[in-house]
């Protein structure tokens, strides 16, 4: 499976970033995956790699590259109770400063970015995302309707807000410690009314960032869920 380390021209200069795909030779069906808030490592680049044998050309751009190429922090290599209050402070800047704008500004380029790569088909491609990755996530399927076909959102802060005018299929996999059955109820109805075609779920027992096995959120039956729930949904692009 190559892997490739990139640079996207954006309109605030280049953003780093991680790709990795099939080595046949053929084009692939693209992928745009946004990190969570740790950003890329290890954790992320095998999520990548997992996704690429099924068949997709991945790429996972570095969104806090103007604060410098990933990894941004030094991060130690498992991140539990005791680590969080230290990364998280160093975190939350990078993530107020990473405003809505920035972001459609970036989402853009890093589409555009995709598209061109010679591994990648033509056609629409998916966006997927953890935790602020998924927010992203889905204001980059808002932003560009026409070119985005299936968006995906594990536990990530996502409300009716951000999602009732995407028009690409959709999966939201929820954290039962981010949302109450009785919020999940509200937003799916937000959805319904909508006219969205998604699936919008809590997955049972699990906690924010449960995809993430360098974490002590970390939920293997969550994280098999979520590719039950994310490969059949990329699967009906194409």
């Amino acid at each position: 499976m190559p892997d490739k380390t990139l640079r996207i021209p954006t309109p605030d200069g280049l953003a780093d970033a991680f790709a990795t795909f099939p080595d046949d030779g053929a084009p692939h069906r693209g992928v745009l995956m946004y990190a969570d808030g740790f950003g890329i490592r290890p954790v992320l680049r095998d999520l990548a790699r997992e996704l690429a044998a099924h068949g997709y050309y991945v790429l996972v751009p570095n969104f806090f590259y103007r604060h410098g190429p990933a990894p941004v922090l030094d991060l130690p290599a498992f991140i539990g109770e005791a680590e969080r209050p230290s990364v998280f402070a160093r975190l939350m800047p990078m993530i107020e400063a990473h405003t809505p704008e920035l972001v459609l500004r970036d989402a853009g380029a890093y589409l555009e970015f995709l598209a061109a790569q010679p591994e990648v088909s033509a056609g629409p491609v998916a966006v997927t995302g953890y935790c602020i990755g998924g927010l992203l996530a889905a204001r980059t399927a808002e932003a560009h309707p026409g070119q985005v076909a299936a968006v995906a959102a594990f536990h990530a802060p996502v409300g009716a807000a951000s999602l009732s005018r995407i028009t690409a299929e959709a999966h939201f996999g929820h954290a039962e410690s981010d949302l109450t059955p009785e919020a999940l109820g509200e937003l799916n109805r937000t959805l319904d009314a909508a006219g969205l075609s998604y699936t919008s779920e809590i997955y049972p027992g699990t906690v924010h960032g449960f995809t993430m096995a360098d974490t002590d959120a970390f939920d293997p039956a969550g994280l098999q869920r979520h590719w039950e729930r994310l490969l059949p949904l990329l699967d009906r692009i194409g």
